[in-house]
């Protein structure tokens, strides 16, 4: 591969599936697996292949730039694995560098953020850089003695204490003596919700008294204000079922504006919780929470503003999308912002694989009931069929999808034009309705391709609320996403 003539934007390759795309640049490419990979095996790639593009990227990037999209992934979008990773391999090349002590401090969020970032490092680079040293011994002054006792990593390969043994930490104010508990392992963790409802669940002389005791702890959690934002959604079954009376006081919970910015919860998860409360059946109070976390859903991606003129939200429905080992796959992304863009923008909605239809849908409907009338089939991933089927001359197209275009017999049938790429079919739409649309293509799982060149087409990643208040600034900076990780700072 050549290092220093690079392909430039919009040049023809070939995507992971085998068809024909248009790459993007290293940097855009590394931001949008940053933001999308939970470095888990995806349909056309193995979670190897996913680290080894990350270490490649790496090499081809400015190291700055590469910091700070990590900065970026971890603290505004919630991503974990993934930042652990590059903050590792990054360190390869950070000696000397004046900023480098400060990135490592900044890309922990969490205790356990150094933790993870200290064990992949010593299962693949070996010795840990002064710079990493000094930059996660610098992160524990951020955290207090409940903080490090909740994530002091026990059970674990390496742990917390691993970590201060290696670096050293400087004692501050607030955690001076947990440091010094930890250092001499007495430091336990006493007052997480973890902790209570561990302890009520063998706590008892019977089932009945362990059922009290948990009720017990759910009722001082909520009433306190004690549960963290993502534990609430991740234990709204439990609550239903083990504490009723707190449902009320769940749902003011799970619809705090500031509670659901400040969680970096991503929304996907909303999805989850709604689904595993499905299953309890239909009865008042899992009626009260499904109606709670529709509100929770809009409130998380409810800043969208309306473009004005007629938008296409279009959906890849083919098997790939279904097909990533993990919860959530690209599937359930791309329906849950494929009904948020519709009753933002009062959109036509479009679903392709082989083909491509439109898909009526009742924009008084919650967005979590349309993104579930979104179904999934499988087969090829035919882009050239949405500009066949489009009636409507558009402003702008949302393209969702992991750009996995490809189309090869017996998917290809003779009304079908026997093009593995989409752009033949684009033009002749744009000639034909006299249309020339902005399209915002949503990687889904960080490929790198696009299925289109670069004229007007903006790339975009990014599993969080996050990445949709960045669409009104692309049309005036088609490269709003890489500027916007280039002014972080540390």
């Amino acid at each position: 591969m050549s290092r220093f003539n690079q392909p430039a934007v919009g040049t023809k390759t070939v995507n992971q599936a085998g068809g024909v795309a248009y790459q993007q640049t290293p940097e855009l490419e590394l931001a949008s697996l940053l933001l999308t990979t939970f470095v888990k095996s995806e349909a056309y790639r193995t979670e190897a292949q996913v680290l080894d593009r990350v270490k490649e990227l790496i090499k081809l990037c400015d190291k700055k730039f590469v910091a700070q999209a990590a900065v970026y992934a971890r603290n505004e979008y919630g991503m974990r694995s993934i930042s652990h990773v590059v903050a590792s391999e990054l360190a390869k090349y950070t000696g000397g560098l004046d900023w480098a002590k400060d990135f490592f401090a900044a890309v922990v969020r969490r205790p356990d953020d150094i933790t993870e970032i200290l064990a992949y490092h010593a299962a693949n680079n070996g010795k840990v850089p002064n710079a990493m040293k000094k930059g996660l011994a610098a992160s524990f002054g951020k955290f207090d003695g409940y903080s490090l006792a909740k994530y002091r990593g026990e059970g674990h390969a390496y742990k917390l204490v691993d970590a201060a043994n290696l670096m050293h930490p400087k004692a501050t104010e607030k955690n001076a003596e947990a440091l010094r508990q930890l250092m001499r392992g007495e430091l336990r963790s006493t007052d997480t919700w973890e902790t209570k409802l561990s302890a009520a669940g063998q706590g008892g002389a019977s089932e009945d008294d362990k059922i009290e005791n948990k009720r017990e702890v759910w009722v001082e959690l909520i009433s306190t204000g004690k549960l963290p934002y993502f534990a609430l959604l991740r234990n709204l079954r439990n609550i239903v079922e083990q504490a009723p009376e707190m449902v009320g006081a769940a749902c003011r919970m799970l619809v705090d504006e500031k509670a659901i910015r400040k969680s970096l919860v991503l929304p996907f998860r909303f999805l989850t919780a709604y689904d595993e409360l499905a299953k309890l059946g239909s009865v008042s109070a899992v009626r009260e929470v499904l109606m709670a976390l529709n509100r929770a859903v809009d409130i998380s991606l409810g800043n969208l503003p309306d473009f004005g003129g007629k938008s296409l939200v279009v959906l890849d429905v083919s098997g790939s999308m279904t097909q990533m080992v993990s919860n959530p796959n690209p599937a359930q992304i791309g329906a849950l912002f494929a009904a948020v863009l519709a009753k933002a923008t009062n959109a036509d909605i479009m679903t392709f694989a082989v083909d491509a239809q439109y898909h009526q849908y009742n924009p008084m409907d919650s967005t979590v009931t349309i993104s579930n009338s979104l179904r999934f089939g499988g087969g090829g991933t035919n882009f050239a069929s949405i500009f066949q089927r489009a009636t409507e001359k558009y402003d702008r197209v949302f393209l969702l999808s992991d750009m996995q275009g490809w189309m090869l017999p017996p998917y290809l049938t003779h009304t079908m034009q026997a093009s593995s790429s989409p752009v033949p079919s684009y033009n002749d739409y744009k000639q034909k309705t006299g249309a020339n649309p902005y399209i915002y293509s949503f990687d889904l799982t960080g490929g790198g391709t696009t299925q289109f060149p670069a004229d007007r087409v903006f790339c975009i990643a990014g599993y969080s609320d996050k990445v949709l208040t960045l669409l009104p600034k692309l049309e005036q900076d088609r490269n709003a996403l890489v500027n916007v990780i280039k002014a972080v700072t540390f």
